[in-house]
């Protein structure tokens, strides 16, 4: 079953409802559920690149992204080892997928960030509103669930901005800006804009 058109998608649970129709994208999903992490999602240009693809009208997986961003918080595990571990255990669930699992437990040091307080207060943080979306399966349900700190209106309109832990500090604004180049995103997305200006505010 293809994903539904991009019209139809206008907000979270739109999103949600386009994520668990792409069966690539549903699969990968339930890869990551059935590890039964705690906090476990995935994010950045898992949904992202799928969603400005079909926004595009472009054929489903046009824009696949480099690395699929799984993302889970649990400081008793937090080792790049244990990480490994988990990307080993999911490319034997599904092989082929550029599979880049990170516990956020021990990611604020590294990002220069104060500790993180779960997984969706480290997505928060992310460079830009548009990546700072996230999706996970519900194993006893089946249903896909989208989180979005800062909601998913700019994903959806094809906005690219900071988010404020981004736009407040001059080396990661300065990171932002070589990012939307080196990503070509522009280009691949020629309806995408970017701009400054907070976002709207953290979803409920």
């Amino acid at each position: 079953m293809p994903p539904p058109p991009a019209p139809a998608i206008r907000d979270a649970a739109g999103l949600a409802a386009f994520l668990g129709a792409a069966p690539a994208l549903r699969d990968s999903l339930a890869a990551v559920a059935a590890l039964a992490l705690p906090d476990a999602w995935i994010g950045a240009g898992f949904v992202r690149n799928a969603l400005w693809d079909a926004v595009h009208g472009l054929p489903f997986g046009t824009n696949p992204p480099g690395d699929v961003d799984v993302v889970w918080f649990d400081p008793a595990r937090a080792s790049a080892e244990e990480d490994a571990a988990l990307e080993a255990r999911l490319r034997a669930i599904r092989p082929g997928v550029p599979w880049s699992v990170r516990n956020q437990a021990r990611m604020a040091e590294r990002n220069g960030d104060p500790p993180y307080a779960g997984t969706l207060d480290a997505v928060a943080r992310w460079p830009d509103t548009a990546t700072a979306v996230a999706a996970r399966l519900d194993a006893s349900t089946g249903a896909v669930e989208v989180a979005a700190p800062w909601g998913a209106n700019d994903l959806l309109a094809g906005i690219v901005r900071p988010t404020p832990a981004c736009a407040t500090n001059s080396a990661k604004r300065e990171a932002f800006d070589r990012r939307i180049a080196e990503k070509d995103w522009l280009r691949r997305w020629p309806g995408l804009r970017v701009i400054d200006g907070p976002p709207p505010g953290r979803a409920a």
